[in-house]
């Protein structure tokens, strides 16, 4: 049985590459995209003991150009400074949506309440127009040798 025999520069161009990808904020394999050595090593697809052992020197760069970088990719910090944004905007709009829910409520009750007063008003012109009034007759109104 023989054993497939290792590409080297393969690996140096695909760690290099997963590298670039990692600083530029565009990984394809890394699920969190944070620049750290264990995601570099996810982020190329290749073992761990393969990366170590012959690649050190390309993690030792990675780790530094990290460094370099204050270790966060420039689109890592955009996405998250837009989030923050977005974030204050939505509690903002929360705010604004709980004092409109509150001035609705007074609203109906207001409304409830005249509502009331209104048909209460009607009911009580209604009983007045079914009164007689005596005595109220005009002159015109009187039988004449009255």
């Amino acid at each position: 049985m023989t054993r497939k025999r290792r590409d080297l520069d393969a690996e140096r161009r695909d760690l290099t590459a997963a590298a670039e990808r990692l600083l530029a904020g565009t990984p394809l394999r890394s699920a969190s995209g944070k620049l750290t050595s264990s995601e570099l090593i996810t982020e190329s697809g290749l073992r761990r003991d393969v990366v170590y052992g012959e690649h050190k020197d390309l993690v030792d760069d990675f780790k530094a150009r990290v460094k370099a970088q204050d270790a966060t990719p420039s689109s890592i910090a955009r996405i998250s400074d837009e989030n923050r944004a977005l974030r204050n905007a939505n509690d903002a709009l929360k705010k604004q949506l709980a004092e409109e829910h509150e001035t609705t409520k007074t609203l109906t009750k207001i409304v409830a309440e005249l509502s009331l007063e209104v048909h209460q008003a009607r009911e009580e012109l209604a009983a007045l127009r079914q009164v007689t009034h005596i005595g109220t007759q005009s002159p015109h109104d009187r039988l004449p040798g009255t």
